[in-house]
């Protein structure tokens, strides 16, 4: 016959290891914690309830004031068209106004026509043409734009028209002849630098990327 004591020492052998066991599947409790309250039942939004999204949009504030009508402007376009940059619109209005001055100065507007809103390619064309008529020519080398800023926006939701005027500092040499090839005005050796306020439209939204030039004022 066993000994109660040997009984008794594998009674507690056995309790002993059933104890660890369940330490490590349940885990033990150190120090001060808060009881856990249950997560409450989401049954839709509140109607206050106001989305706070991450953050400014740099590609926005980088070029106009965070808050401001330009801003907003910016932000409605994005949301209508979600691919927009103004990053790349920059861009592409930087490339534009080389093109664009270089075309008008040297009187090739075919090349130009595309991107200029109907009333603007009306205006180059008379003047292009009163040019001629008085036997100047011009003479110029683009050299770079300086300066580019955004001045304004504005978009119409109704209609998905959006509105952008740029400002631009270019630096460029011309001159322009008479008939006799005589200089009457600028230095083909002096740059000069020309400004520019330009506004740019397109209807946010559709298949055609492409924004027309439909005001200039110098």
């Amino acid at each position: 016959m066993q000994s109660p004591l040997l009984h008794l020492l594998i009674l507690a052998g056995i309790a002993i290891f059933l104890i660890l066991r369940l330490r490590n599947v349940l885990g033990t409790r150190e120090g001060f914690e808060k009881p856990r309250v249950a997560e409450p039942v989401q049954r839709g939004p509140r109607p206050d309830f106001e989305v706070i999204e991450g953050g400014p949009d740099h590609d926005i504030t980088d070029y106009v004031e965070a808050g401001s009508k330009a801003a907003e402007a910016l932000a409605a376009m994005k949301r209508v068209e979600p691919s927009f940059s103004v990053t790349q619109f920059v861009q592409g209005a930087r490339g534009a106004y080389e093109m664009i001055v270089t075309g008008f100065d040297k009187g090739e507007l075919a090349q130009i026509q595309p991107f200029l809103a109907e009333d603007v390619f009306d205006t180059f064309v008379d003047v292009v043409a009163q040019r001629e008529d008085k036997g100047l020519t011009i003479e110029s080398e683009f050299i770079g734009v300086r300066e580019i800023a955004i001045a304004d926006a504005d978009f119409a939701r109704d209609t998905g028209r959006a509105e952008i005027t740029m400002r631009f500092v270019g630096e460029l040499t011309s001159v322009i002849r008479d008939r006799d090839g005589t200089v009457i005005e600028g230095s083909p050796t002096a740059s000069k630098r020309q400004k520019d306020v330009w506004t740019f439209a397109r209807t946010m939204g559709t298949d055609d990327p492409n924004w027309i030039l439909v005001a200039t004022d110098a």
